[in-house]
């Protein structure tokens, strides 16, 4: 590996573990999933992850829309979002549905409690795989209401405001970091 090629895959490395940081601090995620006529649904869902390893997991039960939907059409989207803090995470990726016991008890968290009461062992309970294909973020160092004050002066001609720091992360074509 070139010196180049070496720098590129530190930078990517860097962006990934900057992606799963920011994707381990949001408590909710957004996943939509398209219907068979083509219409896009999107429900919050369980944020279980604590790293980015090219995979998402969510829990969900057997018989709910999504399920069936993710069969139909596997291609979906997970965004999760802290305005007040400006920070913004959009995954794109191929999902699929199973039962898997032990996968459940190893990702289970206290806030999955509130959503599917029966625990790990439910009958019922599935799991909602996504393998990430792209990403992208938005991360914001200070405040939103600097944002916005910085914003307004640079329209005013004042100070330049201050940008959002964004990447762009794409799986596809490239060495995936490891399964879990």
């Amino acid at each position: 590996m070139n010196t180049t090629q070496q720098q590129q895959q530190e930078q990517r490395s860097e962006a990934i573990e900057r992606l799963g940081k920011l994707m381990g601090d949001f408590p909710i995620a957004m996943l939509t999933t398209s219907a068979q006529d083509h219409s896009l649904h999107s429900r919050p869902m369980v944020n279980v992850h604590k790293s980015l390893q090219g995979e998402l997991w969510f829990f969900t039960h057997v018989h709910e829309p999504e399920v069936e939907e993710i069969r139909g059409n596997p291609q979906v989207n997970v965004a999760f979002a802290a305005p007040d803090e400006g920070r913004y995470v959009s995954v794109s990726g191929t999902a699929r549905s199973l039962q898997d016991a032990k996968r459940s008890a190893l990702l289970w968290t206290d806030e999955c409690e509130t959503w599917f009461p029966k625990g790990p062992s439910d009958p019922e309970l599935a799991l909602i795989k996504v393998e990430v294909e792209r990403a992208e973020y938005w991360d914001k160092k200070s405040n939103a209401m600097v944002a916005v004050q910085g914003f307004l002066k640079s329209l005013a001609g004042g100070k330049k405001s201050e940008q959002l720091a964004h990447d762009k992360l794409d799986w596809q074509g490239s060495e995936r970091p490891p399964s879990t």
